[in-house]
């Protein structure tokens, strides 16, 4: 039978968390030991299949006294006890610290290692230190996965030859489902309420929206990351007596019925990797605006004009003009909306599955015969 266990910090709601909760139960589905390796464990977390071992690898009570540098190596040795205990044919590690943890694990024991990079590392792999350890540390990875060609070469050249470009999964039950008969005179948008998603600017370009069609309006479905990006809202909404149609909806887990009854659905990012709630609209159907952040996800998936529309980063007159246009030319949004469902064909769940099991088993392969020479 074989095994892979994939590592990250914790399964809590989020991008990441939930491409890897969807990639282990597909692979524990398919007959794979899938083992989950997570630091903490949250209260709001992404089921997984009772066939799929989660497993705490995180720091113990009596190690929360220690310093920064010997949490670190603490939790680096626990990881590594679990892969000496149990020895599973690949790692596969997501984000930053986990990536560099799963590494540093894998030295002696011959386990190979694959890294993931998720969002923009210009903003997340840019101390002295990261740059340190991405060249002390990337070299020895099996292989990468990335979203966009925009990550990869952040990484030149030590995550070249040996990695793969491969889309989001798009959960499957946003997949087939139909225009409702009539839409909401709403604007709609998702994501966790946090700086980089800017949902101020998406809030500013909505005023001007609304003195234009005043018919209309905002609703943000997203839970509270804590970080104040609420507060922030709240107040501006406050400021402008919007209350009544700037609507700050939180956590959802029906958005595949709640988002189609909007009209547009809009992104505001500084920056991403590759955007899961865009896919999502898209695979529903929706006309999508988004602004053309970096790393590149936008971009990838959507061509400016005919399954979406790209807009620049911060920019609050060009995302309101945006919507504009989709509000006042429904057949050219609807036009998109249908170009955008096509998503699905190269992102549903067993086509991206497929490029994962195929690349996994690769690197198992090459790595094996490596070990035997």
């Amino acid at each position: 039978m074989r095994s892979i266990a994939f590592h990250l910090n914790c399964l809590t709601h989020g991008g990441t968390e939930r491409v890897v909760s969807n990639l282990a139960n597909r692979f524990a589905q398919e007959g794979y030991r899938v083992y989950v390796l997570t630091e903490w464990t949250d209260e709001d977390e992404f089921a997984l299949d009772e066939r799929v071992k989660r497993i705490h690898v995180g720091l113990k009570p009596e190690d929360e006294k220690r310093g920064r540098v010997a949490k670190f190596l603490r939790r680096v040795r626990y990881l590594r006890e679990f892969l000496d205990g149990e020895k599973p044919e690949l790692l596969v590690a997501f984000m930053r610290r986990a990536n560099y943890r799963a590494l540093m694990a894998t030295m002696r024991n011959r386990i190979p290692s694959i890294v993931c990079v998720r969002i923009d590392p210009a903003q997340t792999y840019n101390t002295f230190t990261d740059r340190l350890q991405i060249r002390w540390l990337f070299p020895r990875a099996a292989g990468a996965v990335f979203q966009t060609e925009e990550q990869r070469a952040y990484f030149r050249p030590w995550l070249q030859e040996n990695s793969r470009i491969i889309l989001n999964p798009i959960n499957e039950k946003y997949i087939g489902i139909p225009a409702p008969d009539m839409r909401d005179k709403a604007v709609v948008h998702a994501a966790r309420l946090v700086d980089f998603k800017d949902q101020p600017t998406l809030v500013r370009a909505f005023l001007k929206v609304h003195e234009r069609h005043p018919d209309y309006c905002l609703r943000i479905y997203g839970p509270d990351s804590g970080d104040g990006t609420k507060e922030l809202l709240e107040e501006l909404i406050r400021e402008n007596s919007a209350q009544e149609w700037i609507l700050l909806m939180g956590g959802c887990d029906t958005l595949e019925k709640e988002l189609p009854r909007g009209e547009v659905f809009v992104s505001s990012s500084l920056f991403e990797g590759l955007p899961n709630a865009v896919m999502e609209a898209m695979a529903l159907g929706l006309p999508v605006v988004s602004t053309d952040c970096p790393c590149g996800g936008p971009a990838m998936i959507i061509r400016d004009g005919e399954n979406g529309l790209l807009v620049p980063v911060s920019d609050e007159e060009a995302l309101a003009a945006a919507i504009d246009r989709l509000i006042e030319d429904r057949p050219f949004a609807e036009k998109l909306g249908q170009e955008a469902r096509k998503i699905s064909e190269v992102a549903g769940t067993e086509a991206v599955y497929r490029q994962w099991k195929g690349y996994f088993e690769e690197v198992i392969e090459r790595e094996g015969k490596n070990t035997d020479r």
